[in-house]
């Protein structure tokens, strides 16, 4: 038993040479360049209904719309406010000062025109909660509605729709650039 050991080690062990190119072999040589994506941190609630990305200094909290709004509304619940309260605490903590933008976005269902209206007072509404809630100085807040145009996941997979996509696509996004 010791002698194969021996003689297997010898050979896992022992220097082999480098294979040699055939004499004839003929080739340019390119430098291999690959991007580096960026590394995106995101962190979502138990129950998914909010997350918070960071990019750089760029951080996005997303709250679902189901949580701040009734079906079809943009008048912000009771639930809502607490929640807003919470994301402005963040912002006052964290944040940089500067554009602190409020993005409204809206499933598939629905109208083109209708979706992008609601996603717009959407977010006009959280943008006056937030107003209130803000402390920094220098801090400038821009709403800004884009219907349907910018899912997170797919609202149609296979040609059937997905309820958790489209609620998860269903939401307003906080969006501030964090401290060094």
């Amino acid at each position: 038993m010791f002698r194969s050991l021996s003689v297997v080690l010898a050979l896992v062990l022992s220097p082999t040479p480098a294979p040699s190119a055939p004499s004839d072999a003929v080739g340019a040589v390119e430098d291999l360049v690959l991007p580096v994506e960026d590394i995106i941190g995101e962190v979502e609630s138990l129950d998914g209904t909010e997350s918070e990305t960071k990019q750089g200094r760029q951080v996005t909290v997303s709250l679902t719309s189901d949580v701040l709004f009734a079906l079809d509304k943009w008048q912000l619940t009771a639930k809502a406010r607490q929640r807003l309260r919470e994301v402005a605490a963040k912002v006052n903590d964290d944040g940089a000062g500067g554009v602190v933008r409020i993005e409204g976005h809206t499933d598939d269902q629905g109208s083109d025109a209708y979706n992008l209206t609601l996603s717009r007072r959407r977010a006009q509404a959280v943008e006056t909660d937030m107003r209130g809630l803000l402390t920094g100085a220098g801090v400038t807040l821009q709403a800004r509605g884009y219907g349907e145009s910018r899912p997170r996941r797919p609202n149609v997979v296979q040609g059937k729709p997905v309820e958790k996509n489209r609620a998860q696509n269903r939401r307003v996004e906080i969006v501030f650039t964090a401290k060094q």
